[in-house]
């Protein structure tokens, strides 16, 4: 599904064009975006993050800030504190027509903007920024020379990302006069913190000082090999990822927003994203994850292979079962780790298989015991591993019905 226009008034009455990524079923959260200075809406990386948390149930906003883009206003007549209003404008706007959002993501300048506006959006429940400044004006630091000028001139012209930018005294002013840092250590909602170690436009020393800053619940990513604008597709997509995952333990219902889906215990399921020939989204109570194929076999990769879940759930139910053995034997077993792999093997090679006559299905599962175990424990947890209860469906008898459901 298309993003779609959704457009809205800020406080001064200016129109700003806004765009709404909506996941084709209900979403499980709303998320609210803010670009890099001088950027918008159809920024790649806005656009490509947005994507990726669409096909995670989560819907967002970006919009254009006044000035910029589609929107009204004069870019030359904006500062800081009035793209902060115009957030807390488009905040407003999404609490009437969806839902208040629950996540704010900022980049670059955008992740400044969100921490300073997250106050006034009480029902924000975490906040993310990617490759933001401790302090909002170092923005100013771009400007070069160019910046000395505002002694005596009120307007100059700055020339960003190959494209001309008036910016007047008050928008440095307005900076200077930001205590980013007393916003972040009373947030009072989750932080995640992504940033390259080697960008070269805002160093990772701010990410250190927003971290430092912050109380707890707070994480940090680094997002290592990317540049400052996010430029490649695999790191966008990896940051959507990322916030879904990272963003589930914090989020609560929103009132306004309809549950997704409601699936029973022990229920899953499963249906086209419309994204590539194979994608899939696989809801399971309140978890919600992609499953596609990989490139070469003609998907997007977008989560595991079939395959993949299957070797996964066998895996997690092995370590499960050999975990609660252990404890309730106490044995000294610090951590056990499954490895897998799935393939077809000739029949005949198979000793204890009734089949003896061309290909079957075969997996490789190796397990690690960590621990100060003996030879006689680590032989029992083996045992155990086989009774694992996904392994005993996959070894027996499985009847599986299937009908078409009513329209």
């Amino acid at each position: 599904m298309p993003a779609e226009r959704f457009d809205f008034h800020n406080s001064k009455g200016l129109q700003l064009a806004a765009l709404l990524d909506r996941p084709e079923v209900p979403p499980r959260a709303v998320a609210l975006f803010a670009h890099c200075f001088t950027c918008g809406k159809h920024n790649r990386a806005a656009r490509r993050i947005a994507e990726g948390l669409k096909q995670c149930g989560i819907a967002v906003l970006r919009f254009d800030f006044t000035g910029l883009g589609a929107s009204e206003g004069e870019f030359a007549n904006t500062t800081f504190s009035s793209n902060v209003d115009d957030l807390v404008a488009a905040a407003d706007h999404l609490r009437q027509k969806l839902a208040a959002p629950a996540i704010l993501i900022g980049h670059s300048l955008g992740g400044a903007a969100v921490l300073a506006a997250a106050h006034r959006i009480p029902e924000t429940r975490a906040v993310v920024t990617i490759s933001a400044p401790a302090d909002p004006e170092h923005v100013t630091g771009l400007f070069g020379d160019r910046s000395a000028a505002t002694g005596e001139h009120d307007e100059i012209e700055v020339s960003l990302g190959g494209r001309q930018f008036h910016v007047r005294r008050a928008f440095l002013d307005d900076i200077a006069q930001q205590n980013l840092a007393a916003r972040i250590a009373t947030l009072h909602k989750a932080l995640l913190i992504f940033h390259a170690p080697t960008d070269d436009t805002v160093g990772i020393d701010n990410a250190s000082a927003i971290f430092l800053a912050a109380k707890h619940p707070k994480s940090f990513v680094s997002l290592a090999g990317a540049d400052h604008l996010i430029s490649r597709q695999a790191d966008a997509a990896y940051i959507a990822n990322v916030i879904a995952a990272w963003a589930e333990r914090y989020l609560e219902a929103v009132a306004d927003v309809e549950p997704a889906d409601h699936t029973e215990p022990g229920e899953v399921i499963v249906r086209e994203t419309g994204r590539g020939q194979f994608q899939q989204e696989v809801i399971a109570g309140t978890h919600r994850l992609l499953a596609d194929e990989p490139v070469a076999a003609g998907g997007l990769d977008g989560g595991p292979s079939p395959y993949a879940l299957l070797l996964a759930a066998l895996g997690a139910c092995t370590s499960m079962t050999v975990r609660l053995y252990a404890d309730r034997k106490s044995l000294p077993l610090k951590r056990a780790s499954v490895r897998l792999r799935h393939g077809r093997i000739h029949a005949a090679d198979c000793a204890e298989c009734e089949t003896k006559e061309g290909m079957i299905d075969h997996i490789d599962r190796v397990i690690t015991f960590e621990g100060d175990l003996d030879g006689e424990q680590r032989a029992r947890l083996l045992e155990i591993a086989e009774k694992c209860p996904v392994h005993r469906t996959l070894k027996s008898e499985i009847d599986i019905k299937t009908t078409e459901a009513p329209i």
